[in-house]
């Protein structure tokens, strides 16, 4: 599989390309900004965008998907839960003083559990609310990868001040559905450095006492 993992944007989100080393597919999740960043990766894999994911529809997560979409005719997914936060895009631009980019419903939703292929790799999603109410991570158990978006940090978890946010369900999805991955999953968290569930697990500050 080719992984390429990178920040975008003001608030460096982690932007990571999946591809597929035989059909060439890829996945693209969370494209934040930098798109022409993110284009030349694809172009240097010779790779096609099949599916757009994103973890959560906060500014920095998101702000790039139209423009993708446009650019690859790939469609975008997130979960639903999360409209509210794309109705207050305007707002959440204001918050970083930056224009308020295109951003639309949808093309399907990232419900728990669905499946998700593109040639041989092979992942399905765990819902996370907590973050904001639709946060979402994709998990591949054949890579022994977790990509969490804002939900699981090395050392920290995902803040719950900002709107949709709700501390106790986000303890109780990390706890419920991410703690119990295996041991040497590699998390890769919205922002910030990689970590493995065992680490999380053994020393995350935020949760010890669950």
């Amino acid at each position: 599989m080719i992984r390429e993992t990178f920040p975008v944007g003001p608030l460096q989100c982690n932007c990571t390309i999946l591809g597929d080393e035989s059909t060439h597919e890829a996945i693209v999740v969370d494209p934040g900004d930098n798109i022409p960043q993110i284009v030349a990766l694809l172009k240097k894999h010779a790779l096609t965008v099949k599916q757009i994911l994103v973890t959560h529809a906060h500014i920095d997560h998101i702000a790039g998907a139209q423009q993708l979409k446009r650019l690859t005719g790939a469609p975008i997914l997130y979960n639903q839960k999360d409209l509210p936060l794309v109705a207050m895009m305007d707002v959440q631009a204001g918050w970083l003083g930056i224009p308020t980019p295109e951003v639309a419903p949808p093309d399907a939703d990232l419900v728990h559990g669905l499946p998700v292929r593109v040639g041989e790799i092979e992942g399905e999603i765990i819902h996370t609310p907590g973050h904001t109410q639709g946060s979402s991570c994709l998990y591949l158990p054949k890579e022994s990868l977790l990509l969490a978006g804002d939900t699981l940090f090395a050392g920290s978890v995902g803040r719950t001040d900002l709107p949709g946010g709700d501390t106790r369900a986000l303890i109780k999805s990390i706890h419920d559905r991410l703690l119990p991955l295996p041991d040497q999953t590699l998390v890769i968290p919205g922002h910030g450095k990689t970590t493995s569930i065992e680490v999380e697990r053994a020393t995350n500050p935020f949760l010890q006492d669950i």
